[in-house]
């Protein structure tokens, strides 16, 4: 039987990217591949078809806010003209994804252990 897990021990294991079950094991395997299960705990990340696209949507949401709040700041804090602002921007909003990913993985399967724990991988 697994134990409670507390919130705050749940948010240090997904900021250190480790698997949200036991935070023995790196989520990732290499850059920009998650693992498919934990090879300490045998908690699965990788489930069914189409189980990353909450990753996906935390990633997109998250750009999203980081683009505004960043513009915004240039904009109203450090008065920037546009000629500097877009390029800053842009290149935020291009970077930001790629950087975040393994993140928002971590945050996803964090997310998705609180609310119905994380399932067994089971070997065939």
């Amino acid at each position: 039987m697994r134990q409670k897990l507390s919130f705050l021990a749940l948010i240090l294991r997904c900021a250190r990217l480790r698997c949200p079950v036991c935070g023995r094991a790196s989520i990732g395997q290499k850059p920009f591949r998650i693992r498919h299960h934990c090879p300490a705990c045998n908690a699965l990340f990788q489930r069914e078809e189409g189980f990353f696209v909450g990753a996906l949507s935390i990633n997109v949401v998250t750009t999203e806010l980081v683009v505004l709040i960043g513009y915004m700041f240039c904009q109203l804090v450090l008065g920037l003209r546009d000629e500097w602002l877009w390029p800053i921007t842009f290149a935020v909003a291009l970077l930001f994804p790629i950087a975040f990913y393994h993140h928002s993985w971590s945050l996803w399967l964090s997310l998705d252990h609180l609310l119905e724990t994380l399932p067994q991988h089971v070997e065939r």
